[in-house]
Parts: structure tokens; C-alpha cells; sequence
């Protein structure tokens, strides 16, 4: 076998030769295989004659060894001749046509789509943005008391007032207000007026006490929007429009939120058992716990920065275009239309291949290398943070690695904390590369970043 490169810019044809002797002893193998298993007319299982059994499967099995040695050695000549090619090989659109049955020896031709030659290096004289995003003390009581509402209880009152939540049976009433027969009925139903947008609706409820009966209209309460009368009067929303008259609503039960007291059983459950046992000390951790939030946000702005500023270093390259397309088209066969799905997203996609090859030379020139370890910890650092959002600090690690490791088994999942895990320690790394120009920044301006 012969495998010969012809390189033609940012392109290059690969031509196999693949003579008889190549192959003919996986051929035989196989077929040989076949004839332990075979089952025909007139022969017990396994006794068939050879010569049936390659009369009747020989074509087949010789098409699938050469394919099968074909890619093999293709991706061995690729891989050892240190070939950068983008996507797959692609049969060349010179090829000239084979016949398997009656033809021994063949000339196979593919084209590559090479990825262009360039160098992005960084070090101490390149300068990027690094933002310190400040944390306030407004910001602090502001995270503070979101803890102590996640902490929080109901209690129940007798009067209502402004954010409280009122519960009781409403009715569908007739045009001359009594209760309509056969219409909406719901037993336990919901409201917080605070949440109104009909305001004449809302000051009906001002002062209403439990056991107070209430003569609403839902529609004009919530401005007759759909989902929210649907859910309210527990129907679909094309039955709506049906039902935009008057409700009678029979308070049964009024309660208000209360926050958590700053208290030890308070600190406990925001933190491990005895960590905090102070208003004080508790403030420093979750102080500590805004700054390490902040400390990710600011690295995951530095290595957008970083993409920014190595692109404009690299400048322009050269890719080979037409024969991006017709590799993203065989990939995209799933789509409605293959060849306009890709159309409408190749620049988007070239970007993003520019970036990948850039971020290629950045990894390996600093050694970043991802462990099973790394992945398992970025699978429980994105379980904390889902708990962590519900004001949940202390959950036992014997349920956030139950979580981690449903997490691990979605490949999809994995793929996303491989990259996660990657673009995190390459930005450990490069912020000991790059002049880091510090910059201080407020939650809000930080934030505007992205909106733009």
C-alpha cells in the first residue's frame, strides 16, 4: 500500500493505493467466519463449501475489509505525518470510478481541508483587562437578606396588608352576582394583590380580613393575561376569553413571609454546623463567598478578553471554504435543508474555528491537561452553585456527589465541564502570562459588560 500527500494551499489530496495483497487475507479470514455460521439449503450450519459461501458474500465482504483498512491507514498516515486537518477527510471530488466486484487494486483519493499555519504566543508584554468587581456593603445586606427570605417561614395573620398572600374558595358568579351553576369553581385558591396590575382591583383587598367575602374580577386583576388567569382558575388558556366576568373570593387564610431571625439555627442551615456563630461572622462568609463568585466572573470576562485580543493578534486566516461547506453539510443531513442551515451559519461557525484553533496553541503552550478529577469537580462545583441558588450552603457532600454523578452519566453534560474545566485552568494559567491591566468595577457597570 502507498499513501501519497499533494498539499495545494489550505487544501490537499490523499491517494491511496491498495493493490490485492493488501487485503485479500482479511477477505479470507472473514469469509471463512461467515462459513462457520453460514446456514443454507442441502448443508448442515457450518458445513457450507467455501465457494458458496464467497460466491454469495465475497463482493460484500471484500468492500467492507477495504473500507475497513482504508480508514484505518488513512488516519495512521494523517496522524503520524502530523497532518492539522479540519473536520474529516472528504472523498475527492476527482475520484475516478471503482468497481469492487471486478477490479483488484485501487487508486482512492480524499480531500483535506488543512487548518492554516500561524503562531499565537503569550507573554509578560502582552497586556489584557482584568476586572476587580467591587462588593459593596449594599450589596452585602442585599445578600444577606436574600438568605434570611430563603430562610424564611410563613405565619399566618388576620389582616392583610401590602405582599401579603391571601388563600381561599373562588367562584364564578352570574350577571346578577350569585354563584354560577356548573361554572369555575376553585376550593384553594391564591392571591397576591401586591402583583395586580388592575390598581381598583388591588385596593379591594386593602384592609380585608379572614372570613371577608370579596366580590374580583381576575381578568382585570391580571390585565387578561392568559397564563396567569389559566393557572389562577386552573383551565386552558383558550378557555380564557370565556371567563372574564366577576369571581366571588371568600377569604379563608392570610399569611405574610417572615424572614429567618439571625440567629445560630439561622448560620447552621446557610452554613456548615458551628462555622458561624455571629452576625458578624456570618457576613465575613458570605462576604468571602461573593468574592470567590466574583473571582469566576471576573476570569470568564479576562478569557473573552483574551479570545478578543488573540484574534486581532492572529489577524485574518485563511481557511478553505468551499470545502468547510461540504463537510458541514454531510454533518448537518438531519436538517430540513443541509445546505441553507450551513449557509446561514458558516461565518458564525468560522469564527468559532478560529477561536478553537487559537485556544489549541494556548493549552498546550501552558501544559493545561484535564484529569477525570477535574471534570468530577466541575460537576460538583455546578451542584453547589444549583443548591447555592436556593440559599442551600450546607448540603451533606454525600447528596451533592449523588447529584454530580447523575450529572456525569449525560455525555453532553461531560462535554460542557470538560470545556469548563479547560477554559478554568487556562485562565489560571494565563493570568500569570499577561500583564493583567486591574481594573475596578461595580456589579452594575460589571454586568453592562455583557449587555452589550
Amino acid at each position: 500500500m502507498n499513501i501519497s500527500l499533494e498539499k495545494t494551499g489550505v487544501t490537499a489530496v490523499v491517494t491511496v493505493q491498495m493493490e490485492k495483497a493488501d487485503y485479500q487475507d482479511a477477505v479470507k479470514k472473514e469469509l471463512k467466519n461467515i462459513a462457520t455460521k453460514a446456514e443454507m439449503p442441502g448443508f448442515r450450519k457450518g458445513k457450507v463449501p467455501f465457494g458458496f459461501v464467497q460466491k454469495r458474500f465475497g463482493v460484500q465482504v471484500k468492500a467492507d475489509e477495504i473500507n475497513k483498512i482504508l480508514g484505518t491507514k488513512l488516519m495512521e498516515y494523517i496522524r503520524e505525518n502530523n497532518v492539522n486537518v479540519l473536520g474529516e477527510p472528504m472523498p475527492s471530488l476527482t475520484q475516478e470510478p471503482i468497481d469492487i466486484e471486478k477490479e483488484d487494486d485501487f487508486a482512492f483519493k480524499f480531500d483535506l481541508a488543512l487548518a492554516p499555519e500561524f503562531e499565537c504566543k503569550l507573554d509578560a508584554n502582552d497586556s489584557v483587562d482584568y476586572y476587580d468587581i467591587e462588593v459593596t456593603d449594599e450589596q452585602l445586606d442585599a445578600q444577606v437578606k436574600m438568605f434570611a427570605q430563603q430562610a424564611g417561614h410563613p405565619e399566618n395573620v388576620e389582616d392583610y396588608q401590602d405582599r401579603y398572600i391571601l388563600r381561599g374558595a373562588l367562584a364564578e358568579q352570574d350577571a346578577e352576582g350569585n354563584i354560577l351553576e356548573g361554572g369555575i369553581s376553585v376550593e384553594k385558591a391564591s392571591l397576591m394583590p401586591a402583583y395586580f396590575k388592575g390598581e381598583a382591583q388591588k385596593a379591594l383587598f386593602e384592609g380585608a380580613k379572614v372570613g371577608d367575602v370579596l366580590t374580583i374580577n381576575p381578568a382585570e386583576a391580571y390585565d387578561n393575561n392568559e397564563n396567569e388567569l389559566a393557572a389562577l382558575l386552573k383551565i386552558e388558556k383558550e378557555q380564557v376569553a370565556e371567563h372574564k366576568g366577576n369571581f366571588t373570593f371568600q377569604v379563608e387564610e392570610i399569611s405574610r413571609f417572615v424572614p429567618a431571625e439571625m440567629n445560630q439555627e439561622f448560620f447552621d442551615r446557610v452554613f456548615e454546623e458551628g462555622e458561624v456563630k455571629s452576625e458578624e461572622e456570618f457576613r465575613v462568609k458570605v462576604r468571602e463567598l461573593m468574592v470567590t463568585q466574583h473571582v469566576a466572573d471576573s476570569d470568564y470576562k479576562f478569557l473573552i478578553d483574551v479570545r478578543k485580543y488573540c484574534e486581532e493578534k492572529v489577524g485574518e486566516l485563511e481557511f478553505p471554504f468551499e470545502l468547510l461547506k461540504r463537510f458541514m453539510i454531510s454533518q448537518n443531513q438531519d436538517q430540513e435543508n443541509p445546505e441553507e442551515f450551513v449557509e446561514k451559519n458558516f461565518d458564525r461557525s468560522i469564527v468559532e474555528l478560529k477561536w478553537h484553533l487559537i485556544k489549541e496553541q494556548l493549552v498546550a503552550a501552558n501544559e493545561v491537561k484535564i484529569e477525570d478529577n477535574d471534570v468530577k469537580e466541575q460537576a460538583l462545583k455546578a451542584t453547589r452553585f444549583q443548591f447555592m441558588q436556593y440559599g442551600m450552603n450546607n448540603i451533606p457532600e454525600e447528596y451533592v456527589e449523588q447529584y454530580a454523578n447523575e450529572m456525569l452519566k449525560n455525555q453532553q453534560q461531560v462535554q460542557g465541564l470538560v470545556e469548563r474545566a479547560i477554559d478554568e485552568k487556562l485562565a489560571a494559567a494565563l493570568k500569570n502570562v499577561v500583564a493583567l491591566n486591574h481594573k475596578s468595577v461595580s456589579v452594575e457597570d460589571f454586568q453592562k459588560m455583557f449587555e452589550a
